[in-house]
């Protein structure tokens, strides 16, 4: 590795704010209760005014849906109802009018099971195309004939993650949904064919690259091992790190970037699950290296998932979640690799319930506190839809029929099906939903305090409103200098104007062990930042670092009037010293 923090080959996506779409939640331009590209195209202007510099859309290639288009039939065709090919293309043309970089999200891990290749694949064991997928004889057989899976790996979203194709008499392999196969990458055909369609196609008409989905799984153990025991009254077990960073990963990377993105200089950001070893994920996002850009680690994303099942949740505390920014930054930190700063996205529930406290008394000033963290620290910064106004998470109330995703509703099964009469482990579960389903991120943005906050005409959207939306709407917080919104546009804007400190400065994290504040120190040369953030309802201590170049000066906070002596409930602060 080469340079340091302070040596940094600038370049456009180190510094943008990148801004995330979920096409069916955004905004439905046509009344038919689902979210649209031409939707997008007229909330443009709201993203380039809040101070967005690029936009990262998930998919909206032709798709059956089985899990939101994660489970692609054809990379160069549009899902009808966002709109077509010809309504994409405009999307483009009118982000580079205003000067926003358009990210597409790159799903080639697996397809959809309607895709024409994979209807190929299964259609006889001599199909040219079956082994452009993962086919498996079954491990044996039960003394009444039904066949047993390869391993007892559990998918994703639950079930196995073999799926017995009768036809053909084998399993295929799904890490995910059923209808999502595994792509089979050894297959040199395979991964040329992704390039090619997935790839190149739309790099050719201007996108300028891609958050890559579940890009470190691609080569896979293909001896299948077994996986531990976790949960005994289970058939199947949770097996993701089996999956992960397999023996040809980094083959298949560095070649997809020689033959796609390095050729059009468009930036690809992977999605990195399960690597809390800071030297492997270097590796990976050093410059030199020619492997990705940047990634998104899961660690303090997924600090309150259960160990066996994700809604088991767990306590945590703010010295664990300090800890994995820490080791985080460090990626950046006299290297030459480069790293992402996030808190939500579509794979997540909503920050401020998460983090902070979305009780009416505090949800503002939470808000604004994790807006301070965001905005601070060294690498990309990352803001999923609504996040800006504040959204919290769906409520207590709403009932299990109205949790949609495959992910949420697996689980309801699996609790159905191991737990029937454990009311404990159901209760559990609900409390775990309301708190981390992927959901939570994924109900219509709140436009205004109209029915279904704007979002659509129709009288039902596709998925409930949340009821917030009569209070954290934009328009109500669109004039509001005091709004979440307000302060975001404030935080964007200063995080640009001191982008030396703020988006390539040294971070120096204090105190590790303190679970009621963090606090870190920003550099670049004799320039520092200190930024202070109170993550309890309680007011607390405080005194400025010893360790400060000069007179600190506040520049930023989430309260009108600050003491020298004390942190209020969820007090955010940026000092600048010599800036």
């Amino acid at each position: 590795m080469n340079g340091d923090s302070h040596q940094h080959k600038r370049t456009w996506w180190k510094e943008a704010l990148i801004y995330q779409i979920y096409p069916s939640s955004f905004y439905d331009s046509n009344g038919d209760g689902l979210g649209d590209i031409p939707g997008i195209i007229s909330k443009l202007d709201y993203l380039k005014e809040l101070g967005v510099d690029a936009i990262w859309l998930n998919p909206h290639y032709s798709s059956p849906q089985c899990d939101m288009g994660y489970d692609i039939s054809d990379y160069r065709d549009i899902y009808p109802p966002y709109g077509t090919l010809d309504d994409c293309f405009k999307f483009i043309e009118e982000c580079h009018k205003r000067d926003i970089k358009v990210l597409f999200d790159l799903v080639i891990n697996h397809c959809s099971d309607e895709h024409k290749w994979f209807k190929e694949s299964r259609s006889s064991l001599d199909n040219p195309k079956r082994n452009w997928f993962m086919w498996r004889k079954p491990k044996g057989f039960t003394d009444d004939g039904k066949p047993i899976p390869p391993n007892n790996w559990r998918a994703a979203f639950g079930g196995s993650v073999w799926e017995w194709d009768e036809g053909t008499q084998e399993y295929y392999l799904h890490l995910f949904a059923v209808g999502q196969p595994d792509f089979n990458w050894e297959e040199e055909e395979v991964r040329k064919a992704l390039y090619e369609e997935a790839i190149t196609f739309w790099l050719e008409r201007g996108v300028d690259g891609f958050r890559i989905d579940t890009c470190n799984i691609y080569s896979k153990n293909l001896d299948f091992p077994d996986a531990p025991v976790l949960d005994p009254s289970a058939t199947y077990q949770r097996s993701d790190t089996l999956w992960t960073n397999g023996p040809r990963l980094m083959e298949f990377l560095k070649e997809m970037n020689k033959e796609t993105f390095s050729k059009y200089d468009a930036v690809a950001i992977g999605e990195w699950p399960n690597t809390p070893d800071i030297t492997k994920v270097l590796e990976v996002v050093s410059a030199e290296a020619k492997v990705v850009d940047m990634v998104f680690q899961f660690d303090h994303v997924c600090m309150d998932f259960g160990k066996v099942y994700r809604f088991w949740p767990r306590e945590w505390k703010l010295s664990e979640f300090k800890g994995y920014i820490d080791q985080y930054q460090k990626v950046v930190d006299k290297t030459d690799g480069w790293q992402t700063t996030y808190l939500e996205n579509h794979d997540q529930a909503r920050s401020v319930s998460r983090y902070c406290s979305d009780a009416p008394e505090y949800r503002v000033n939470s808000g604004k506190l994790l807006c301070i963290f965001l905005m601070s620290m060294t690498g990309s910064t990352f803001v999923y839809q609504g996040q800006e106004i504040g959204t919290i998470n769906l409520p207590m109330s709403i009932g299990r029929e109205e949790y949609l995703d495959c992910e949420t509703t697996g689980f309801w099964k699996d609790m159905d099906d191991y737990y029937p009469n454990d009311e404990e482990a159901h209760e559990k579960g609900r409390r775990g939903a309301q708190l981390n389903a992927r959901d939570h991120g994924r109900f219509p943005v709140q436009w205004d305090s109209s029915r279904n906050g704007g979002f659509t005409t129709a009288e039902k959207p596709w998925m409930i409103a949340n009821p917030a939306y009569t209070e954290i709407n934009v328009a109500a917080q669109i004039d509001d200098p005091n709004s979440v919104l307000s302060f975001y546009k404030k935080m964007i804007k200063f995080r640009k104007e001191k982008k030396d400190l703020m988006i390539y400065g040294s971070f120096r994290l204090l105190d590790l062990e303190n679970d009621q504040t963090m606090i870190y120190i920003k550099e670049h040369g004799d320039s520092q930042a200190v930024i202070v953030l109170n993550f309890t309802k309680e007011q607390v201590a405080f005194k400025l670092p010893a360790e400060l170049k000069g007179e600190a000066k506040l520049a930023i906070s989430n309260y009108k009037n600050s003491s020298l002596e004390t942190l209020e409930a969820y007090e955010g602060r940026v000092y600048l010293v010599n800036a």
